[in-house]
């Protein structure tokens, strides 16, 4: 069985009006906290900001050489050391080939192993359901249940709060590696 090659780069500045035309799409927005349009000049503030700020990364995914989505660690808090994370793959035929797990794998490690931190945590809207479930296949566990939490369409919404420790992944890593390289992912060991 042979998976997609996948790699995540740094953002780079080339990427700007790809990452706006990406948020826009309503597959991805109908996930996100805001429900309006980005407009370009909101899109550039946010870009340059998100270049700058320390306390950010991202990464752009590619699959077989293509880019299809976005990674991202915010609230990034050595001092605490934790960090937050997000993902969202904007080309919908990539979607079913573990692409978003590998993803998955790799900024655990990252967080975990180079960065050295102690906590990954995230929030995903009640209704993503596929998005939290695969979080807790990766050891993630449930601590917060935000009611009402944000605005979508008018509607309020409830957001599930996940947490990952160092220990946790411990415990769960090699179990997450077998299934990615089962999937013919190749990862190191």
């Amino acid at each position: 069985m042979s998976a997609p090659h996948v790699v995540l780069r740094p953002l780079e500045a080339g990427d700007r009006d790809r990452l706006l035309a990406w948020r826009n799409l309503p597959e991805i927005a109908r996930w996100m906290y805001s429900d309006h349009e980005i407009r370009a000049e909101e899109h550039a503030r946010w870009f340059e900001g998100a270049l700058a700020d320390a306390r950010r990364r991202y990464w752009i995914i590619e699959a077989d050489g293509r880019p299809v989505g976005l990674a991202n660690l915010y609230d990034l808090t050595p001092e605490h050391a934790r960090s937050s994370w997000a993902y969202y793959l904007a080309d919908p035929s990539t979607r079913g080939q573990g692409i978003g797990a590998f993803v998955e794998y790799w900024v655990i490690e990252h967080v975990f192993g180079e960065l050295g931190l102690n906590k990954l945590w995230c929030e995903v809207l009640i209704g993503n359901e596929a998005v939290w479930r695969l979080h807790e296949g990766f050891g993630f566990q449930r601590e917060a249940l935000f009611r009402r939490h944000v605005c979508k369409d008018g509607v309020p919404t409830d957001v599930v709060g996940l947490g990952l420790l160092a220990s946790d992944w411990a415990a769960t890593r090699m179990a997450s590696r077998e299934r990615l390289v089962g999937k013919g992912f190749d990862l190191p060991a």
